[in-house]
């Protein structure tokens, strides 16, 4: 089975060279790319310096576009799974094979992540939390299942959603709304327990500024999504 780790980086100046080497150390048997997405500090520097394995978008396509690049990557390259890993530190990598495992025992299209299963590591602020439940809530009220933590970005996938994300993803905070996509397209969603750590260094792309935008974009986002598929 061949097995690809995405990374979407923008700005990771701070965390790109530890978060390849918890990949290197704990998942060994993936390979990796990082999508360097148009980043204006280091990133590039560093992947260069180190001989990561990564590609440079000539232009910002935010954290949607680095991702499906990610995709399209994996889709061409003939991988059968792809899973994402945040640049930032986040994620820990020692996951990746018990993910790997659990969606060829569960027959699963997606693999998810989740920090609240079992509550241990970073739970994100209370704010975020609030957020991340409404979500839960929304997903469930659409799809009648529940994703108990549906913005994780520690997710991964089947070829054949592979090929689907390799051509049609959302352009930015698509974690909600992709996992309606796979729900309402009839497929089978499985969250396994994960410890999160906190970001590492660096500034996340979501602050107070524009979460008011994050939750009416990925709201209707879901709500057309599943109309969508509906029909």
């Amino acid at each position: 089975m061949k097995r690809l780790i995405i990374i979407p980086a923008y700005n990771e100046g701070e965390n790109i060279k530890k978060t390849i080497d918890n990949i290197i150390e704990s998942a060994p048997n993936f390979d990796y790319i990082v999508i360097n997405d148009c980043s204006t500090d280091n990133t590039a520097q560093i992947c260069k310096e180190n001989h990561f394995n990564y590609i440079d978008l000539p232009i910002n396509l935010g954290i949607g576009g680095a991702v499906q690049t990610g995709y399209r990557y994996a889709y061409e390259k003939g991988y059968d799974m792809a899973v994402q890993v945040d640049g930032d530190g986040q994620h820990d990598a020692k996951f990746l094979d018990i993910m790997a495992e659990t969606m060829e025992k569960e027959k699963a299209d997606m693999i998810i992540g989740s920090r609240f299963i079992d509550k241990q590591g970073f739970q994100s602020s209370r704010t975020r939390r609030m957020g991340i439940f409404y979500f839960t809530w929304l997903i469930k009220l659409i799809s009648h299942k529940t994703i108990t933590d549906p913005t994780s970005g520690l997710r991964m996938i089947g070829k054949d959603v592979i090929k689907m994300f390799a051509y049609n993803y959302p352009k930015d905070y698509p974690e909600p709304e992709t996992a309606v996509t796979i729900l309402r397209s009839g497929k089978k969603i499985v969250e396994i327990p994960v410890i999160m750590r906190q970001r590492q260094g660096g500034i996340s792309s979501i602050n107070m500024k524009n979460s008011i935008y994050y939750m009416i974009k990925v709201s209707l986002a879901i709500v057309i999504e599943s109309i969508r598929s509906w029909h």
